[in-house]
């Protein structure tokens, strides 16, 4: 391994572990009631509002792809009246959350990085300091607020979007009638399936903004810094989507399913 490349592990491990102490700090300052409102209605909006209408588009394309590479396939084995169902638990339980979590996080994720990351390198962040007010307070507490808030709420919505958007394909290019497509939806799935999906979009949530504001605040070299962090918050924060989306997962949906069987 070359010293460069050591060097940059070196640093982004040090940088990961400073995004670990942020996240306690965080859950410290919030036990105590430090929550800056407007900051936090600002962010809600940026979070939520703004990147509504992208996240619904992706979950609508998602979900007729998904249609036409499933339907074709249960056709032929006589399966028509399953497709609903199974498009309906793979958006629940893995593809809504984690889809509207990358598309967070290349659009906000990415935007903290760079926004606090230039205020650093500005030295903004230590006009705060003199001011006497808690960067942690005033910047980081809000966006985290926003994305595990307003996470769970897009991701219930990309659901429904994806469903309508198999809905839509089914009946128009395959022939399945809407009332099968829905009645196999209502069946497959469970109220822990969409709970599910909620606490994982909570979770990944958690993660966006606390690597994304952690890399901000811990940003060095100019404009150049503030470019490679945003870079790399965004790269680590899918990283860490993708690593706890796996214990998640294995952690709600031990054992063997019935959930097809009980949609049959």
């Amino acid at each position: 391994m070359s010293t460069t490349t050591s060097s940059s592990l070196s640093l982004w491990s040090q940088r990961l572990l400073a995004a670990a102490l942020l996240g306690g700090q965080v859950m410290l300052h919030l036990l105590k009631g430090k929550i800056h409102r407007r900051n936090t209605i600002d962010q809600m909006a940026a979070v939520g509002p703004e990147s509504l209408l992208i996240a619904l588009l992706t979950a609508g394309f998602v979900g007729m792809v998904f249609t036409i590479q499933v339907a074709r396939e249960f056709i032929n084995l006589g399966a028509a009246n399953v497709v609903g169902g199974v498009l309906a638990l793979s958006l629940t339980r893995e593809l809504g959350p984690v889809l509207t979590a990358v598309i967070v996080t290349g659009r906000v994720g990415s935007a903290f990085a760079a926004e606090i990351g230039t205020m650093q390198v500005t030295e903004q962040i230590d006009a705060l300091l003199m001011l006497r007010t808690d960067p942690i307070d005033y910047l980081v507490i809000p966006r985290v607020l926003a994305c595990c808030l307003m996470l769970p709420i897009l991701t219930i919505m990309c659901l429904v979007t994806g469903v309508l958007g198999g809905l839509l394909i089914a009946t128009t290019m395959y022939g399945i009638s809407q009332s099968v497509f829905l009645e196999s939806v209502r069946n497959f799935l469970s109220l822990w399936d969409i709970c599910s999906a909620a606490i994982k979009a909570f979770v990944f949530g958690g993660l966006i903004a606390v690597i994304g504001t952690s890399w901000g605040l811990t940003t060095t070299g100019g404009a150049k810094g503030v470019g490679q962090s945003t870079t790399t918050a965004v790269v680590t924060a899918l990283l860490a989507i993708f690593i706890v989306n796996f214990f998640m997962t294995w952690l709600m949906f031990q054992g063997t399913g019935s959930s097809v069987l009980k949609g049959l």
